[in-house]
């Protein structure tokens, strides 16, 4: 199968001596891996950042055996973050999560869309909640529902803090994630609980029940907020 189009980087790992393997996420094939030969060139090696936007031609002679990529840089985006710890370990997790969560050859327009439109809110300046609300959006397209409509006519916190239980999990979780509206005052707490929550929710669901190691740059992402 040989096509081509526009993709995002999502791992990366050196292969032989001048190579690398890579996994990317298009919009029309879903995540890919393949052979980028002088992957470890200057020239190339500069840009195979995670998260940066490729064209790449996808040739492969063998349905059985792993194809090789030709790649050209459309868009840089994490050179942009290099100086910002927060949004470059934020970017590194969701490759991270994706590279993982995501089925081979199995195109989901709607995570690509979500992903390409968090990763136009970087340069805002809350960004971290629309990270936060990508996550949601992540939870419900891989395929389970957390449905928190279900609180919101429960009676509001003084604290904007609900406790609530979800499949007889007990989680902390602040009010604007169930109205699904962006906070007026985002403060460290409020972060650090909400992306408690939604870490929660994709350890419970996805990693632990299939044995997967859960990305430590996730984990060191809630860390700035503590």
């Amino acid at each position: 199968m040989n096509w081509e189009g526009e993709c995002y980087l999502i791992s990366k790992k050196k292969f032989r001596e001048n190579a690398n393997i890579i996994n990317v996420f298009s919009q029309s094939k879903g995540k890919i891996s393949g052979v980028v030969y002088g992957g470890t060139s200057r020239k190339i090696r500069n840009y195979l950042q995670l998260a940066n936007k490729l064209f790449i031609v996808h040739n492969i002679k063998n349905e059985n055996k792993i194809g090789y990529f030709k790649t050209e840089l459309i868009r840089p985006i994490s050179p942009i973050y290099f100086d910002d710890k927060r949004r470059t370990t934020a970017l590194i997790s969701l490759c991270s999560i994706l590279n993982t969560l995501l089925p081979e050859s199995q195109p989901n327009i709607n995570i690509y869309q979500s992903f390409e439109k968090f990763i136009d809110s970087l340069k805002l300046d809350n960004w971290i909640i629309l990270f936060i609300f990508f996550e949601l959006n992540l939870i419900k397209e891989l395929g389970y529902d957390s449905n928190l409509s279900q609180f919101i006519n429960e009676t509001p916190s003084q604290s904007g803090i609900k406790k609530i239980k979800i499949d007889n999990i007990n989680y902390d979780i602040p009010e604007y994630l169930i109205l699904k509206k962006i906070p007026k005052i985002i403060d460290k707490k409020i972060v650090k609980i909400s992306l408690n929550f939604t870490r929660s929710i994709i350890q419970n669901k996805f990693f632990t029940p299939n044995n997967l190691t859960f990305p430590k740059s996730r984990i060191l992402l809630e860390n700035y907020f503590s």
